[in-house]
């Protein structure tokens, strides 16, 4: 059973909608598309990135494999996948929406998330998926070499191997080091296939096959949609339709897609944070997904908002009405109903072509990301300078106070320091979160470890925030953002206020065979991507805090 869309939208984004559809048609494009014509984008190297287009196909003919892979990890207590961005998001989505709870996703440096992972696990009993497209992500390879080395010391350093197993394309890199480690197995990608569209290849396929998952009917189950979004009348495309909407909202300045889901699928809205804001944002346009942010009256949200609802068939409908208010309000809102958990697969591809459309739409390529590149080269900098020097470059705060550190640029800092009467952090996170402008949107991101209680106090803030000056608010932990919606923050419209949060480690943990530590690493990329938040005249502030981040979030959330 399909998947079933409805919406509705103001009178004239409806016109704008079917005039777009009738476009479309006109020119050909649905059919374009399959036919891999890069002149529906920008006509540069799109073509050699649509190998998503056939995944479906080409993993179902993969299903004994899988098979074999699922009987094969069994014999393990738990799985750890190592990765990050589109290797790590769709087996996350599929970990917490099947309740996989032996099945454990790492994509953090943060020294303090890696070792809570490592206190839920017998090491001798876990299988590691490394999954890395290049085989050159720092992150999937540092994890690799401390887990590795770890097993090693556990079963011997000839049983080690037994334990891993890794997703990369052919000739890789990684495939080097899986083969020079005598790894279980190697899953190989579709090199035309980009990290964010591939949910439905090897990388989220094989990761399923671990955690026991169905995968031939949930691929069979995706392969409706996909042969729904081949129709070549726009108006009857799913993912069409989906994709029409976004691009035409964002044209006419509804940029912020804020996503509400039933609890049951609630981490879809991390997937499609990637899938949307790489694709996107750049070229000083993008739609900023807005995950997670707690639904409020149609009077506090702005007109740059769209609205989609993502609920199982059977779940109670808990917004439905507040959703009703936000389209007598005028706001477009989508509703998206899946048959059931499985269906999921479904709106992966669903998504996937609609993005694709929205990108023509923009007249931007959705299928590169040039300002994550940006971010790991200062990162690489920095690094390299700790290899050579033994310590990071020295840094100064424009202003300390209670343990707490603010940093930026020269220029920000005399700024926010003649807007305030008397110094102090509160007075200065008031005339930070004071340059916020009608239709702009507030983001947190957070280089501290991922878990219920920095999520909840973060979410205070963000909750503030948007009761307080009405814009959208969005909320992201580093490292693994970088690979997702750090790309937008650095390459879409300049319409972010960013709200950077770093802190000392209380541990830190060494990274085999490198002079450097997880915490060095965690600081070089906050530090790079705070740097190129400030190359590119964002309006960015870092605040740095102690050892005890739980004291120094409440602290920061008490000043806001």
């Amino acid at each position: 059973m399909l998947n079933q869309l409805t919406y509705l939208l103001p009178e004239n984004l409806e016109i704008a909608v079917q005039t777009k559809f009738d476009e479309w048609q006109k020119e050909d494009k649905i059919a374009r598309i399959w036919k891999k014509d890069a002149s529906v984008w920008t006509n540069t190297d799109e073509a050699k990135w649509l190998g998503w287009l056939d995944s479906v196909a080409a993993e179902l003919a993969k299903v004994a494999e899988y098979k074999e892979f699922a009987e094969d990890a069994r014999a393990f207590e738990s799985v750890v996948l190592l990765g990050m961005g589109g290797s790590s998001l769709c087996p996350e989505v599929l970990a917490e929406t099947f309740g996989k709870k032996q099945f454990y996703i790492l994509d953090s440096t943060v020294p303090a998330q890696i070792k809570t992972l490592e206190s839920k696990i017998d090491l001798a009993k876990t299988l590691f998926i490394v999954a890395s497209k290049s085989g050159s992500t720092l992150e999937p390879n540092t994890f690799k070499q401390y887990f590795f080395e770890r097993v090693s010391e556990t079963v011997g350093a000839g049983n080690a191997g037994k334990h891993f197993v890794a997703i990369t394309d052919p000739n890789s890199k990684m495939q080097t080091v899986a083969e020079a480690g005598n790894f279980r197995k190697i899953f190989y990608g579709n090199p035309e296939v980009g990290g964010r569209f591939s949910a439905l290849s090897p990388f989220g396929m094989a990761a399923g096959a671990a955690m026991d998952l169905n995968v031939e009917e949930f691929l069979t189950r995706a392969a409706e949609m996909v042969a729904a979004c081949k129709n070549e009348i726009p108006g009857e495309n799913p993912g069409a339709i989906l994709g029409t909407i976004l691009g035409v909202c964002q044209t006419n300045g509804r940029d912020k897609l804020t996503i509400f889901t039933s609890q049951e699928i609630s981490d879809v809205g991390a997937w499609l944070e990637q899938l949307i804001a790489e694709s996107t944002g750049k070229d000083d346009v993008s739609i900023i997904p807005v995950d997670r942010e707690p639904i409020r009256g149609a009077e506090i949200y702005g007109d740059d908002r769209i609205f989609v609802h993502l609920k199982l068939k059977d779940s109670a409908d808990e917004i439905a009405e507040e959703l009703t208010a936000l389209e007598k309000a005028g706001h477009p809102v989508i509703r998206i109903e899946l048959a059931d958990k499985m269906n999921l697969g479904q709106e992966f591809f669903r998504w996937e072509f609609a993005t694709a459309v929205a990108g023509a739409i923009m007249k931007i390529n959705p299928f590169n990301q040039p300002d994550v590149e940006s971010a790991k080269i200062e990162a690489k900098k920095l690094t390299e300078e700790y290899e050579q020097k033994g310590e990071l470059p020295d840094e100064q705060p424009f202003y300390e106070a209670d343990g707490i550190k603010l940093f930026t640029s020269e220029q920000y800092a005399e700024e926010l320091s003649g807007a305030v009467e008397e110094k102090s952090i509160a007075e200065l996170l008031e005339a930070h979160l004071l340059n916020l402008r009608e239709n702009d949107y507030f983001a947190l991101l957070a280089y501290v470890e991922m878990n219920a209680e920095t999520q909840e106090i973060l979410q205070k803030i963000r909750e503030k925030v948007l009761e307080n000056e009405h814009v959208a608010t969005c909320l992201g932990f580093g490292p693994r953002f970088l690979h997702s919606t750090g790309q937008a923050y650095k390459g879409g419209a300049n319409n972010g206020v960013f709200l950077q949060i770093t802190s000392e480690d209380r541990e830190d943990l060494p990274v085999p065979n490198q002079k450097y530590t997880f915490g060095t690493v965690k600081s070089a990329q906050s530090r790079g991507d705070f740097q190129v938040l400030l190359d590119r005249e964002r309006r960015a502030l870092r605040v740095h805090l102690g050892k005890d981040v739980t004291a120094g979030l409440e602290k920061l959330a008490s000043s806001i």
